[in-house]
């Protein structure tokens, strides 16, 4: 089983040491970039997306970290290789692409962990006073809670065009847009997982979608929102103004 790390700038414990990152797409909306390699690896002001993630990770202080791969497995697994920290741990996903939900399954016996983290690699996020992992780790639940996603207000997220995604009641339960209208809160595509989250959960490959339907349907998916930036970077034209942010060009 996992051992919760402890924040090293707070001090508080984050309830795991291990989490999951999601890059095993395909990348079709960040072509033609993604002709030749896997969008985890297309560089943002001199650095590839994976590691913008993979270094919060390390800073937070999570040890682990699993790593699913599909489309032109061998670049992503040889930039991986050549990081020290955090560990790494490859999911094989070149059989068969799974999806979110059916690649977190697929990954659990690496995880071995009943609480994880789990990231998309197609955002770029800055934190606000505090660390995202520790926020979230400080409201997490145990016993009210099958996952906490780390939500973000239209006017902190950069390049979304969107409607939104999320409702929060007062007690952080999340509910879904409707449709037609405006949501207040952007998924970032970071979250806490329980085990709970994935019971049950359908053969091959499916959306996580389907299983938070089910935990807000049972009043145990919640949010938090997000106290610093959020930059989307799923497609070319995204990169320009994220690096210009970045680097305060």
């Amino acid at each position: 089983m996992s051992t919760p790390a402890t924040h090293p700038l707070s001090g508080g414990p984050l309830v795991s040491d291990v989490a999951m990152l999601l890059a095993a797409g395909i990348g079709k909306r960040m072509r033609p970039l993604t002709a030749s390699r896997p969008k985890p690896l297309v560089r943002v002001a001199g650095k590839p997306l994976i590691d913008y993630g993979l270094d919060k990770l390390v800073e937070a202080g999570v040890a682990r970290a699993v790593v699913n791969v599909h489309y032109l497995p061998d670049q992503l697994i040889a930039h991986l290789h050549g990081r020290k920290a955090p560990q790494i741990a490859i999911s094989d996903e070149t059989d068969g692409l799974l999806e979110t939900g059916g690649g977190m399954v697929r990954a659990l016996p690496l995880i071995a962990a009943d609480t994880f983290f789990c990231l998309n690699t197609d955002a770029i996020w800055l934190d606000g006073p505090r660390n995202a992992f520790s926020a979230l780790s400080d409201a997490w639940d145990e016993d009210r809670m099958d996952a906490l996603l780390l939500v973000v207000s239209h006017a902190q997220a950069h390049n979304f065009a969107g409607l939104g995604d999320f409702h929060l009641d007062p007690l952080g339960r999340i509910s879904r847009r409707k449709p037609g209208r405006v949501a207040p809160f952007i998924y970032t595509g970071i979250q806490i997982v329980s085990q709970r989250l994935l019971r049950d959960a359908p053969a091959g490959a499916f959306s996580t979608g389907v299983l938070w339907d089910r935990a807000i349907a049972e009043g145990r998916l919640y949010g938090l929102s997000h106290t610093g930036l959020w930059f989307e970077v799923g497609t070319p034209a995204m990169i320009g103004p994220t690096e210009a942010a970045l680097t305060g060009a």
